[in-house]
């Protein structure tokens, strides 16, 4: 078992890798919070893992109650976050109870935006079940819903209580679901560490192999700078925007096709080798650099280019201006100058950032 803390004066926390949901409950009980907890959680996790943490939790003395959200990005949505809010009323979860999120980045997006409001902030841990839930979105305290013309344009900065990652869970990920995470891991080697990133191209077959030596390494080392830069900058003013790698053309590819065609890691993906490109055209990098990233995107499973899907330039323009990211009406991107350091953009000239995007197309 491996602790990384996240250094937040009075809001710090642990997340804890390769922990077994059988003992979910006792950790719970050490943070000393109240009695009642209600999961959140989606049908296919929930077939899984649900009964375990139950009886962990109840076993520690716990009161336990489940909301079910349907599974898929469009899911986190205000609507959901009602039927959370509805289940905790009826339930009689107070200020000194607990939302726990046992799901994916959807669904710790989902309830964590549900704990940091619903009468005006509760205890939230953290139990992701997939790749890009454990090294990403599950740290860093940013959770929020989704609206029609924005990914993740209503939220808060709200910390959770203990991030719990049991890496048994990937057992059960389709391996395209794992391969989703592992966009946002190469993307720590890119923007941070150039030694990550050539771990990742020497061992990224042992990583889709679930090998837990190979497993446990990354995911640490992936909580341990998402911690160190959320640490240093918690609610972006200026280094953590550098997680936004890949992002602002990932979330745009994501809202123009309406969740259903890309995932998010897909997206990322795709937006990770665009920046590359734009940088390229600025000439901010050294050559071969986004040749790097696509081989080892590609050995990932994930894809570098747009298929079946025409990108009308005026659409894809709309998405990323409305993105939260937007700084003075210029879109932000970060762009990497060489692997394991990227710099912050927002003056790329629009017909750089189209000809970019057309040829993610061709």
């Amino acid at each position: 078992m491996k602790k990384v803390k996240v250094n937040l004066k009075e809001r710090s926390y642990n997340i804890i890798v390769r922990a077994d949901l059988a003992k979910i409950g006792s950790s719970l009980r050490a943070l000393k919070i109240g009695q009642k907890v209600m999961i959140v959680t989606n049908p296919k996790v929930g077939h899984w893992y649900l009964p375990q943490v139950e009886q962990s939790l109840k076993k520690a003395g716990f009161t336990v109650n489940c909301t079910m959200i349907p599974d898929g990005e469009r899911y986190k949505s205000q609507e959901s976050a009602n039927k959370v809010y509805a289940r905790c009323l009826q339930y009689g979860l107070d200020r000194g109870g607990t939302i726990l999120a046992l799901g994916g980045g959807v669904i710790g997006d989902l309830a964590g935006f549900a704990a940091a409001t619903f009468m005006r902030g509760i205890n939230l841990v953290q139990v992701p079940t997939t790749l890009l839930a454990q090294v990403d979105s599950s740290v860093g305290g940013k959770v929020g819903i989704n609206l029609p013309d924005g990914k993740n344009m209503v939220g808060a900065f709200y910390q959770p209580k203990l991030v719990y990652t049991d890496l048994k869970t990937l057992r059960t990920l389709p391996a395209k679901e794992f391969s989703h995470g592992l966009a946002e891991v190469i993307k720590y080697g890119v923007i941070y560490d150039a030694s990550l990133f050539a771990y990742l191209e020497k061992n990224i077959g042992r990583l889709k192999k679930l090998d837990e030596t190979v497993l446990q390494k990354v995911i640490s080392r992936c909580c341990a700078i998402k911690a160190r830069v959320v640490a240093l900058d918690e609610k972006e003013k200026n280094l953590r925007a550098i997680l936004n790698f890949g992002h602002t053309i990932g979330h745009a590819l994501e809202g123009i096709t309406r969740y259903k065609k890309y995932k998010h890691g897909e997206a990322v993906a795709i937006g990770m080798i665009g920046a590359a490109r734009i940088a390229e055209c600025l000439k901010l990098n050294a050559e071969g650099i986004s040749g790097r990233m696509e081989k080892l995107l590609i050995k990932a499973g994930l894809p570098v280019q747009v298929k079946g899907v025409k990108l009308v330039w005026a659409d894809f323009l709309r998405f990323m201006q409305h993105d939260k990211k937007v700084l003075a009406g210029n879109i932000r991107f970060v762009l990497p100058v060489a692997i394991g350091k990227v710099k912050i953009i927002d003056t790329v000239p629009l017909p750089v950032i189209k000809e970019v995007i057309n040829s993610l197309s061709k």
